[in-house]
C-alpha cells in the first residue's frame, strides 16, 4: 500500500494563506495559531508523527509570547497615560527650558532672558529692566529692525553692581517709529522651570522666584 506525503506542502500553502492576506501584518492570534496546529495534525506524514511533547511545547512557547505581548500592550497604556496627564499638569516641564508668553522672569544663574517683538521698525528703542518695586536698574538700546530680538541681562545693574539669583525682574520695552507711534509688540521670557504648581484651575510653572502659566508656554529649548 502506497502512503501518500502531504505534510510539507500543506503546511506550507497554509501558512501562507494566512500571513500573505495583510502585508502589513507580522503576528498571529490565538485563533489562527490553533488553525494553524490543527493543520498541522491533519497533514503530518502518517509514517513520522510528530512528537506529541513538541506540540506541548510549541504551547507553551506561544503562551508565554502572547502573555509578553499582553503586558507590553499594557504598559503601553500605561506609558501614554501617565505622559498625558505629566503634560496637562506641566510636570514634564521641570528641568526643562522654556519660552512662555509674559514680561517677569528670575534671576538664574547669573542671567535673565527675554525676547521682544516690534510690529514695523522702529527709530528707537530702549530696553529697562524693573525690579519688584517698579526701580528701573539697567536700561539699553535694543535692535530696531521689525521681527522677534532676545536680549540678554547679566544682572549687572547701571551702576555695575551685580545682584544676587533670584529676585523678579520686568522687561519694559519702548519702541517708537520715525513718526513718533509706539511700535513695540509682545514679550517673552526664557527660563527653566524649577517648580510646579497644580493645585488651581491653571498650572502654574515656576522660573525661580517669578512663574508662567502653563498655557503660555509657546516652546521647550534644549537646557544650555
Amino acid at each position: 500500500m502506497t502512503i501518500s506525503t502531504v505534510n510539507s506542502y500543506a503546511v506550507t500553502s497554509s501558512t501562507t494563506s494566512t500571513t500573505s492576506t495583510d502585508d502589513e501584518r507580522t503576528t498571529v492570534d490565538s485563533d489562527e495559531f490553533l488553525l494553524l496546529m490543527v493543520e498541522q495534525l491533519q497533514n503530518q506524514d502518517p509514517t513520522n508523527p510528530t512528537d506529541t511533547s513538541e506540540y506541548i511545547s510549541q504551547m507553551v512557547d506561544y503562551a508565554s509570547y502572547q502573555t509578553q505581548a499582553d503586558i507590553s500592550d499594557q504598559l503601553t497604556t500605561i506609558t501614554d497615560t501617565l505622559s498625558g496627564f505629566m503634560s496637562s499638569q506641566g510636570l514634564g516641564y521641570l528641568g526643562q527650558t522654556v519660552e512662555a508668553v509674559g514680561n517677569t522672569t528670575s534671576l538664574q544663574d547669573g542671567e535673565a532672558q527675554w525676547s521682544y517683538s516690534l510690529d514695523s521698525d522702529a527709530e528707537s528703542v530702549t530696553v529697562s529692566i524693573l525690579d519688584e518695586d517698579g526701580n528701573t536698574v539697567h536700561s539699553a538700546s535694543g535692535e530696531t529692525e521689525a521681527g522677534s530680538h532676545s536680549f540678554e541681562w547679566d544682572g549687572l545693574t547701571s551702576e555695575g553692581d551685580q545682584l544676587a539669583d533670584g529676585g523678579q525682574y520686568t522687561i519694559q520695552v519702548e519702541a517708537v517709529d520715525d513718526e513718533g507711534n509706539d511700535v513695540s509688540g509682545y514679550t517673552t521670557v526664557i527660563a527653566d522651570v524649577s517648580a510646579v504648581d497644580s493645585s488651581g484651575d491653571e498650572a502654574v510653572l515656576g522660573i525661580g522666584d517669578a512663574s508662567v502659566l502653563l498655557e503660555n508656554v509657546l516652546a521647550v529649548r534644549a537646557t544650555q
